[in-house]
């Protein structure tokens, strides 16, 4: 089992090509952003130490942290969004590790996907064999967000702002996937390497 990052900037269709990776291999995708709302469900210790330093004032009715409330509340504050990474990005990790580690001794699957927007900056490479920047034109980006999402230039420019630069994304990245065409274009370079890769087992 080859276990392989994703990465890339905002827009870049990071999702649309793990998709295509999912439907067409043998493997397992697990996603960063979906890990971080698991761990933050009631009865996780991520929950318990977040309503510890945010306060009830986060919680829905039904026990439930309300994702705007404390995103207004820790986006204010840059020290308290910090401390809420502290806690969210280990438990992550520490979870990605344990999946990792069981699909390891099922021995079921071909590849093993991880996608996080911080793939580098949180030290992933430790934990995977490589690591795959998906990368688009910064124009092509900026089209797909105005169309999918409707951000404004100016969110635009701030996201992009606070990401990794093209160089550093290159730099660290193994393999690097141009989705700056159409979807086919990129979906082709993805079963070159992954025919190769299933070819040298």
């Amino acid at each position: 089992m080859r276990i392989i990052g994703i990465t890339g900037g905002v827009g870049a269709g990071k999702s649309a090509l793990l998709s295509y990776i999912e439907r067409k291999y043998n493997c397992r995708i697990i996603l960063a952003d979906e890990v971080a709302h698991m761990v933050k469900e009631p009865g996780q210790e991520c929950y318990r130490k977040l309503i510890a330093l945010l306060g009830e004032e986060i919680l829905n009715g039904d026990g439930s942290i309300d994702k705007s409330r404390m995103a207004k509340k820790i986006f204010a504050d840059g020290a308290l969004l910090e401390q809420v990474n502290v806690i969210i990005h280990p438990a992550v990790k520490a979870y990605i590790l344990q999946e990792i580690a069981k699909c390891k001794e099922e021995g079921r699957i071909d590849f093993l996907f991880v996608e996080a927007a911080l793939l580098i900056e949180d030290g992933y490479e430790k934990i995977l064999d490589e690591i795959w920047y998906v990368h688009a034109k910064p124009d092509i980006r900026r089209e797909r967000l105005k169309a999918s999402r409707a951000y404004s230039d100016e969110k635009i420019d701030q996201i992009m702002q606070e990401q990794l630069t093209e160089d550093a994304f290159r730099k660290c990245c193994h393999v690097v996937i141009d989705n700056s065409e159409d979807i086919e274009h990129a979906c082709k370079q993805i079963d070159k390497k992954l025919e190769e890769y299933l070819c040298q087992r």
